[in-house]
């Protein structure tokens, strides 16, 4: 391959809904895009599967949103909480006026299917290398990042291609956020949290369900709604919480579905379809520098998980809305200062940083059961 061919507008590294989605974006605004993902679609990606309002609006602004009904999904209309002692409160997702209540608010669709979704129709628009391990980045003399370097997994060859610009989309363990020495996300914005999928639990609604509950506490367990009478469990914990307390969630989550009072009759007759299995969600209670010399960090890799309701796939695509303005503005002005960067973190903040202070707030109020009580009572 003759070098200059190796040379991109922008490089992205991963191809979760992040890296998928700013490929997207770039793609349409014209520019040449080399997408990055370590592993082979479709791959799976432990999450809660929730498909919010918000990501939607994001899939409508791709021209991909009527799609997603031709893919295995599950349509959500609105809530469910239970409080500590019980208690549970039903809210149905808001409907903007004149949409009908025909339309859903959100889908649950299984990452497995909504990652492979993304990254085919990024594959469509852009060049893609899958099972190609990015190592390091390259930096000129003046440490400015000006490429990646890596191993293509199948052939073992060691590879470099260079760009105006690194998108780091690749997950909580970012090697573009290691290898540019961002700040760690410290453990008190991490989120452990577990998954397992079942068939025919009982009492299962068009609605996502929150259960407060007390062995977990400050956290919560969930249950979500799938096709074909699947649903996605799970729970989660502040990772700190969890060291103090010495919970193992994956104990604490069969616990919870054999033995809970609201569950385990729920659960009776239901057969499980998956071991539990764990991941880390860093949380936008922490604020990442999100940019430096030649790169960008976005979604996980940017620690934009919501630190209430855990979700991170909406503010990852949103992320990746903001990234794509700033490098069309940066290449088509030829400004590649310090100024203009920045310009991401804060518009990014502007628009996701309200609903994170709620969350985080939100977040607080579950560490007092007799608040959580209150509210939902």
């Amino acid at each position: 391959e003759n070098t200059s061919a190796l040379s991109y507008d922008v490089i992205v590294v991963g191809g979760g809904p992040g890296g998928s989605t700013s490929a997207m974006f770039l793609s349409k605004k014209g520019y040449s895009v080399l997408l990055l993902e370590k592993q082979k679609y479709p791959r799976d990606k432990i999450c809660g599967d929730a498909i919010s309002g918000k990501s939607v609006g994001m899939l409508k602004e791709l021209g991909i949103e009527n799609q997603i009904e031709t893919i295995d999904h599950a349509k959500v209309y609105g809530l469910i909480f239970s409080s500590p002692e019980g208690k549970m409160l039903e809210i149905p997702f808001p409907v903007k006026d004149g949409e009908g209540n025909a339309k859903p608010r959100g889908y649950v669709v299984r990452r497995i299917v909504m990652d492979n979704f993304l990254f085919q129709n990024a594959k469509k628009m852009v060049e893609t290398r899958e099972q190609f391990q990015v190592n390091d980045l390259l930096f000129d003399e003046n440490k400015k990042v000006i490429g990646v370097k890596g191993m293509d997994l199948v052939s073992k060859q060691e590879m470099e291609f260079r760009a105006k610009f690194v998108i780091g989309a690749d997950g909580a363990y970012s090697v573009v956020a290691t290898k540019t020495n961002t700040e760690k996300v410290p453990e008190d914005h991490l989120c452990e949290a577990t998954r397992v999928y079942y068939k025919n639990v009982a009492g299962i609604t068009p609605n996502i369900e929150i259960h407060f509950v007390d062995s977990v506490m400050p956290g919560y367990f969930w249950i979500f709604p799938l096709e074909n009478n699947m649903c996605n469990v799970g729970l989660g914990m502040v990772r700190s919480d969890r060291q103090k307390k010495g919970v193992n969630l994956v104990t604490e989550t069969e616990k919870v579905i054999a033995e809970h009072p609201l569950f385990k009759e729920r659960f009776k007759n239901a057969e499980k379809l998956t071991d539990i299995k764990g991941w880390v969600l860093p949380f936008g209670s922490f604020k990442r520098k999100l940019h430096g010399n030649g790169y960008f960090l976005v979604g996980d890799a940017a620690s934009l998980v919501d630190p209430f309701s855990g979700e991170g796939v909406g503010n990852a695509m949103t992320s990746a809305k903001f990234v794509s303005e700033i490098i069309d503005e940066a290449i088509k002005g030829n400004n590649f200062s310090e100024e203009l960067m920045a310009q991401y973190d804060a518009r990014l903040w502007n628009e996701i940083g309200p609903e994170m202070d709620t969350s985080y707030m939100l977040q607080k109020i579950g560490r007092h059961k007799w608040l959580l009580n209150l509210i939902v009572g």
